[in-house]
């Protein structure tokens, strides 16, 4: 569809004030603590897929989430826990400790990937606690089409079926919650939603939207927030009951403001008060279990005895990286070559690796090594280490460094950045965008919704919506074609 996304970049600037004015509406928008919003950049240019490739990455992502639980019960259940667990805060602890055994389903899931030049889909990290944006994947392909079609003369009555055709984030994930309510009340179905957030939380536009399209389905939804809610048997917010809850909210979010009542309600899986997805997963999200399924390809015995599939192991070995806890011990390297030493080995080839954080977010503690002496690296490092430290002086510091149960280190993803134009209220201008797919997928289900992806766009090679990214429209091939000749037709 290069000929659609060459016409898109030519009329980008006569739609593009139109398009970001509406997305923002609509809730594309980051929220200050202070309640104030900025918008979320949008770009007049779309990733355009087939559909049988979206279903694909959101099938590799089904595979990879359920490995990472299994992953993560078998370190839990094992002499190792600490590895995983000295990571979490201490109330993120305590309710892992607490409910990591009755954990088996989860309505939603997104993994990251990065697409590398032979556009293989490589998978940098699992979302499982607030895998957000289906809201905000949806505002913007909505607005995308809406806009676009109209500006191209599409018929207005056929508009609601080009998106019906492109697909819903919020749809797939209303669907998933309420199977996931059924199999936790024997077949029944929700009358009332509530969607768990602090107050003023960064994506609270996104979740409002999504309670607008959660009523639009046919359940009474709401945004609520902990120190709302109480009840003695149930999950009561100014009298009203709720009989499922999707949280959004980080546990340790409860340290900053404590809620005894929500701290209760979170700890007790499944449900008893109400049901409420995903229930705490924080140790599936640390970086560190997805380096031991990277590490489970090479020890075979790893993988037998925490019980992955085929399917699973596929799964790891097609799309996740090479990625090791960041400690002076010896392994496999990338390319099968022994490694005596992990650090020695990272701090000689800066080019070749990047260093994370094992439970951070927000892309605070992310070091590409190539990026060494940059703005953003020196950032970082000022930030966390006092200093712009060099490559080797960072490696020192990072395999020493407890903090978030220390670092991963993960072979870099080569990619190349994408000509796009980025909307704002007066216009679009052309920018380069590193551009990253997040694919949603759900654990434990009876079947996988109709899950789709969300793209986000940064001119660093470090993508994150809340570091001031943007989110490009994704669309299908189909639906492409159908703007594309509506154009034509013009």
């Amino acid at each position: 569809m290069n000929e659609l996304l060459e016409v898109l970049r030519f009329q980008a600037p006569k739609f593009g004030a139109e398009l970001a004015q509406t997305a923002y509406k609509r809730g594309l928008a980051v929220t200050a603590k202070d309640g104030t919003t900025r918008p979320i950049p949008i770009t007049g240019t779309a990733v355009i897929l087939d559909a049988a490739e979206i279903r694909r990455r959101s099938e590799l992502a089904a595979k990879l989430s359920s490995a990472t639980l299994k992953m993560a019960d078998a370190v839990l259940n094992g002499g190792t826990r600490d590895v995983l667990l000295g990571a979490l805060s201490p109330l993120e602890r305590s309710i892992a400790e607490r409910t990591w055994q009755q954990v088996s389903r989860l309505a939603t899931t997104r993994v990251d990937f990065f697409v590398n030049t032979a556009n293989q889909p490589r998978a940098l990290e699992i979302n499982t606690t607030i895998p957000a944006m289906q809201g905000y994947s949806d505002i913007a392909a909505r607005t995308f089409l809406e806009v676009v079609a109209r500006h191209f003369g599409y018929p207005e009555k056929a508009i609601h079926a080009l998106l019906t055709l492109n697909g819903s984030n919020a749809l797939a994930l209303y669907r998933a919650l309420l199977d996931g309510y059924a199999i936790e009340r024997k077949g029944q179905q929700p009358n009332t939603i509530a969607l768990l957030c602090r107050r003023n939380d960064s994506q609270i536009t996104e979740l409002r939207y999504l309670a607008e399209r959660f009523r639009e389905f046919g359940a009474d939804a709401d945004v609520v927030h902990p120190d709302e809610v109480s009840g003695d048997d149930a999950f009561i917010v100014n009298g009203k009951k709720y009989d499922l809850v999707y949280r959004h909210l980080f546990v340790r979010r409860l340290e900053e403001t404590p809620s005894p009542w929500v701290e209760d309600f979170l700890g007790t899986v499944p449900g008893k008060k109400a049901v409420f997805l995903n229930p705490p997963t924080s140790q599936m999200e640390v970086k560190t279990t997805f380096a031991l399924l990277s590490q489970a390809l090479a020890e075979p015995e790893l993988a037998e005895g925490i019980g992955l599939s085929a399917d699973e192991l596929e799964a790891i070995r097609a799309c996740v990286p090479w990625t090791r806890r960041f400690r002076h011990a010896p392994t496999q390297g990338p390319g099968g070559e022994k490694l005596d030493d992990i650090v020695a080995a990272v701090a000689a080839e800066p080019h070749r690796y990047v260093l994370k954080r094992a439970w951070d977010y927000g892309g605070k503690a992310v070091f590409l090594g190539r990026s060494v002496g940059t703005v953003p690296y020196n950032e970082r490092a000022q930030a966390l280490y006092g200093a712009p430290l060099g490559w080797a002086e960072l490696c020192e510091r990072a395999v020493t460094d407890p903090t978030g149960g220390g670092y991963v280190v993960q072979e870099v993803v080569e990619t190349q950045p994408e000509d796009h134009f980025v909307c704002t209220e007066t216009g679009a201008l052309p920018s380069s965008f590193y551009v990253d797919y997040s694919a949603y997928a759900s654990v434990g289900l009876a079947k996988q919704p109709a899950w789709g992806g969300v793209c986000r766009g940064s001119m660093g090679e470090i993508v994150n919506i809340m570091g001031g990214g943007g989110v490009i429209p994704l669309i299908t091939t189909e639906v492409a074609h159908k703007l594309l000749m509506a154009w034509k037709a013009i």
